[in-house]
């Protein structure tokens, strides 16, 4: 587990029986380009299914502030937050969709999903 996976935290589910979805919005992330060094900023739109976890929102929105120094791709950045996230929660379902805002004249949507297997 990462340093940054342990700073995410869960609470138990009080309706595993039933799928309902969650959608959280983050619109003030923030990391830095690994080319220039400048700020991206991006509106993060975590949506699930929880299985026998939820994610802790102040945890999340602390986790998601320490990538602000970090320079890592768009790709990289959303497809490792996903990643992070299902190793915590082990959701049901879980999509991560990463709107980054206009820079050079081009934005970027990342969209990630995870569905758990049935075995």
């Amino acid at each position: 587990m990462s340093e940054k996976t342990k700073m995410l935290e869960t609470f138990e589910n009080q309706y595993p029986d039933r799928d309902y979805k969650i959608i959280h919005t983050a619109p003030e992330f923030t990391s830095l380009c690994p080319k220039t060094g400048h700020p991206d900023f991006a509106t993060l739109v975590l949506e699930y299914i929880p299985d026998k976890l939820c994610v802790e929102l102040k945890s999340y929105k602390l986790y998601l502030e320490s990538f602000r120094n970090d320079g890592i791709y768009y790709e990289s950045v959303t497809n490792k937050i996903l990643d992070d996230l299902v190793e915590v929660c082990q959701p049901r379902y879980m999509k991560l969709t990463a709107k980054f805002n206009v820079r050079g004249g081009i934005s970027s949507v990342v969209e990630v999903e995870y569905k758990q297997k049935n075995d």
